[in-house]
């Protein structure tokens, strides 16, 4: 082992004032992470209304994508009463579709990477709004799985692109406070589009919501167009080694000898080379423009080879995990909501069923503030009681809300239908379960961002992947899981598998940094490969 930094330990807090890096203006003592180059056109360097404006644009998008992907999710009843497709083969869709947005992102991240993230993004709003009109006029079985398997393929950007997007123009100190209003843009987008579904059904017929999820998305495309500038900023290793650890206090010790030739795998580029101010800040005609900096296509097929790399980082593959096994919780309300509130004794209309998804989504926006400005201030409280030291391990005690509410609204939402309990009981039930899930997707994202953030991109895409498939998997057997089981013994199952998913956790509070110790030398020399190719984001 050598004494190389140890990936995602930075001093976030500079209590003694000694630190030769930029500091934030409004908390003297908290340090700017990554520290931000001298460039104009460095996205950390935009001003507050830029940086402001690009974040609506990702919160739009991520909007604009998500509504088509979950409208149908109060009106399954009427789609399988008009189409005859069962509603197995509707959830089944939406498994694939959930399958895509995993694995896509593997094809799309590397690409907004090399060819700039604007582009993707547009060319996916547009490719979702003419699969959202092919909706309408799927007739059998095949087609609507089709049609589910390229909208899952061509809206993945929403999935992992938008995470980095976050993450070129916020800094560490409030990151978390930015993702988790992608996050809620995104659980919000699931559960405010069947709000909107149900009346359009009742009013119009359930082909006219995805008809007004089409006209959204083009709306939304002309936005975007105007206001949406590219983020990818080349940012040189070398830009992190002031603010990260060299020496760990972890009980693994490190010998004299090993801090001798502790930079044997790590060499990075010299700072001064990020602080150019030769370029001038680009005007709004530039800021259209659909051409990033030119790179070679050999850097594609590297970082196209990358996210299945990180398949053998612990810390990744956990991320995914957590993230994923919140996320399976989610789909499985998504998948027997319209049947328990569309059948005896409830009998809700389609409007009904819509607005009962206002309850998750007031539990998810309760939930922001835990995961967001909170967290935010419990990674600062943190860090100034380590004498400034920040780990990424200590955005994950957010979990421990988790595992205590998610068990408890499983249960009351699937033993309480069972035994047929005033409405209102599983509406409570939905808003504890949205609140405590929510937290998941803030946490996980930041948790990989914080320990691999020079290689944060790629290092989502298998987050994503791992997340998604496990998505998949439950969407597919969530149907017959209840069926052959029952609501209660399907749920109670259900709220145990939660609880010791939730408290991996610990483990990860316990021996996590350990496990970054050990992928450092391959982290640091993938870094250095990167950077080689001229790959750094």
């Amino acid at each position: 082992m050598n004494a190389s930094p140890i990936p995602g330990t930075v001093h976030l807090v500079d209590l003694d004032g000694t630190m030769l890096t930029k500091h934030d203006k409004g908390k003297k003592e908290v340090v700017l992470i990554p520290p931000p180059s001298s460039n104009p056109n460095d996205p950390l360097n935009w001003s507050p209304k830029r940086k402001v404006i690009a974040t609506a644009c990702v919160c739009l998008y991520t909007l604009a994508v998500g509504f088509p992907s979950a409208a149908i999710y109060s009106v399954l009843v009427p789609i399988s009463i008009n189409t005859g497709i069962p509603i197995a083969t509707l959830n089944d869709g939406t498994g694939y579709m959930f399958l895509f947005f995993g694995w896509g992102c593997a094809i799309w991240q590397p690409l907004a990477l090399q060819y700039g993230k604007r582009p993707v993004y547009l060319f996916s709003v547009l490719a979702t709004l003419g699969l959202t009109m092919w909706g309408p006029y799927a007739k059998t079985n095949g087609q609507w799985i089709a049609s589910k398997i390229l909208q899952g393929f061509f809206g993945a950007p929403i999935e992992s692109l938008c995470e980095i997007s976050m993450a070129d123009i916020h800094f560490t100190h409030n990151r978390g406070s930015y993702m988790t209003l992608y996050a809620f843009f995104l659980a919000g987008s699931n559960y405010i589009a069947p709000v909107f579904a149900g009346f359009i059904a009742d009013g119009q017929g359930w082909r006219w919501v995805l008809y007004w999820c089409a006209i959204f998305l083009g709306l939304v495309f002309i936005l975007l167009f105007f206001f949406m500038e590219e983020t990818n900023y080349d940012r040189p290793a070398g830009a992190f080694t002031v603010v990260m650890d060299e020496i760990s206090e972890d009980p693994i010790q490190i010998t004299p000898n090993e801090k001798t030739n502790s930079s044997k795998n790590f060499k990075p580029q010299n700072i001064s080379s990020i602080d150019s101010t030769e370029e001038s800040s680009k005007n709004f005609w530039q800021k259209l423009s659909m051409k990033d900096k030119p790179r070679p296509f050999k850097q594609f097929i590297f970082i196209l080879k990358q996210p299945f790399t990180f398949f053998t980082f612990p810390v990744v593959v956990y991320a995914g995990f957590a993230y994923g096994s919140s996320l399976i919780w989610f789909n499985v309300l998504n998948a027997t909501t319209s049947l328990i509130l569309s059948s005896p004794p409830y009998n809700f209309k389609p409007s009904m069923v819509g607005l009962s998804y206002l309850s998750p989504f007031l539990g998810s926006s309760l939930s922001t503030v835990w995961s967001g400005m909170l967290g935010d201030r419990i990674i600062l409280a943190i860090a100034r009681r380590h004498k400034g030291r920040m780990e990424p391990e200590d955005r994950l005690w957010l979990f421990t809300l988790t595992a205590l509410f998610c068990p408890v609204g499983l249960i009351l939402w699937g033993v309480g239908a069972a035994h047929e309990i005033h409405w209102f009981g599983l509406i409570v039930a939905t808003f504890i379960l949205a609140a405590s899930i929510f937290i998941a997707i803030p946490v996980s994202c930041n948790y990989v961002i914080d320990t691999y953030q020079q290689l944060s991109g790629q290092a989502m895409v298998t987050v994503i992947i791992v997340r998604n498939t496990m998505s998949f998997v439950i969407n597919y057997g969530i149907t017959p899981w209840v069926r052959n089981t029952g609501l209660r013994n399907c749920f109670v199952a259900a709220a145990f598998i939660s609880l010791a998913q939730s408290l991996v956790f610990l483990l990860f509070v316990k021996w996590g940094k350990r496990m970054r110790i050990a992928s450092k030398d391959r982290y640091w020399k993938m870094v250095n490969e990167s950077a080689t190719m001229g790959c750094s984001h």
